[in-house]
């Protein structure tokens, strides 16, 4: 028996509200040894409240030693293995702007980057270029024309888009093209796999054509690809857990996420203030509301420490308006960590705090790496997170006599 199986046995319908709000990239790293965290170093006196009359611990996004990338570390804080459903990057950014994926499609996730005359990457993202800059350059690239294979390329925010190829016999077994480095050329799209040979071979020939569409652009002017993948195929949070969920993201993969798990994709919320007033307006409609905010990731990868430090101070403004809606559980958490110093997604576990009428509390007195450590829940999956959720809500019954 597996634990959704577990869970759809012991299911328990009541009133009870639980909140999930996910900081991307939370967790962090000192500057220099011995000195402390972004976490630490920001101003929290809301989370460090919930900390005092919570419980706190540790989540480890897959296995001790292994970096997540967004997809895993959410499919874990929602209680599906992500050892057991894998999904690609480019089905939860197709997914994440509502396009329907078929059985012949492969979606992937792409980059609009800046390459210098010789071909070289300068900048991996075109300087984050603007949503009305990129939208215009992913329109274009719909003139690509490849035999036999229909070919989709859709906008999504900043310098991401979408591309899906649909066609018999595509598999979606490809290396990545994006090097993860400046000063190279984007990698050659490379099957890892024979039965996916030819969705290579595709999408060779669609960087090839993009680059002559995008030959005159001044930042956007090459591209890489990643997460190839298929439509999956997830249990809903209904069925394994009873709840009727939503979720309030503003970036799209984030929606594509919990709408692969079946959950409501609520508002259209560009700010954080304003999910807050979407939370508010759908409290009654829902019994689980998972809330994403984005900044505090992609501050880490930037590498800006300080930065990252004013948006935790963000994250922590908004506890306040969530406790005053009366949330049963309350849970503070990431996806997975991004010190500023790595610049990247690390293995180190999260920061979590969870906060109910039926805690057992800790001697935890603030919201940091170094008290989490310490803290009652110790270190455990985040793929365990969501059954104690449920335990805390009352929604989870006895098991055996």
């Amino acid at each position: 028996m597996d634990m959704h199986e577990l869970t759809r046995e012991l299911q328990v319908k009541n009133d009870s509200k639980i909140v999930l709000f996910v900081a991307d990239g939370l967790g962090g790293l000192p500057l220099k040894p011995g000195k402390l965290t972004e976490l630490e170093t920001a101003h929290t006196p809301h989370l460090d409240e919930l900390a005092r009359v919570g419980v706190s611990g540790g989540l480890i996004p897959v296995k001790p030693g292994i970096t997540p990338g967004s997809g895993p570390g959410h499919l874990g804080l929602f209680g599906y293995d992500p050892l057991q459903y894998r999904i690609g990057r480019g089905a939860l950014e197709a997914t994440g702007i509502g396009f329907a994926l078929g059985p012949d499609d492969v979606a992937i996730r792409a980059n609009f980057c800046t390459l210098d005359a010789h071909g070289n990457i300068t900048d991996r993202r075109a300087g984050r270029i603007s949503s009305e800059e990129s939208a215009p350059l992913a329109v274009r690239l719909r003139q690509v024309k490849i035999p036999g294979i229909e070919i989709f390329s859709e906008p999504v925010k900043e310098h991401r888009f979408v591309v899906v190829f649909r066609g018999p016999g595509l598999g979606d077994q490809v290396h990545d093209t994006d090097p993860q480095a400046t000063g190279v050329p984007p990698l050659a799209p490379k099957a890892a796999q024979p039965g996916s040979q030819r969705t290579a071979e595709v999408a060779a020939e669609f960087i090839r054509q993009a680059r002559e569409l995008l030959a005159g652009e001044a930042r956007a002017n090459g591209l890489t690809l990643r997460g190839f993948s298929n439509r999956p195929n997830l249990p809903s949070y209904e069925e394994v857990y009873g709840l009727r969920a939503a979720a309030i993201a503003v970036y799209p993969m984030y929606k594509g996420l919990a709408r692969l798990v079946g959950m409501d994709i609520v508002g259209d919320a560009k700010t954080l203030g304003e999910q807050l007033d979407v939370l508010a307006q759908h409290w009654n409609a829902y019994d689980f509301f998972f809330i994403h905010f984005k900044y505090t990731d992609s501050t880490g990868e930037d590498g800006n420490f300080a930065a990252k430090v004013k948006r935790i101070e963000e994250v922590d403004a908004a506890i306040p308006a969530i406790r005053t809606l009366g949330p049963t559980v309350l849970m503070v958490t990431g996806d997975h960590s991004t010190p500023s110093l790595l610049k990247s997604h690390s293995w180190h576990p999260v920061p979590l705090v969870l906060a109910s009428p039926d805690c057992r509390t800790d001697r935890c007195q603030k919201f940091g790496e170094n008290e989490a450590i310490a803290g009652g829940l110790g270190q455990f999956e985040s793929k365990y997170l969501m059954p104690l959720a449920l335990a805390n809500a009352g929604r989870l019954g006895k098991f055996g006599a």
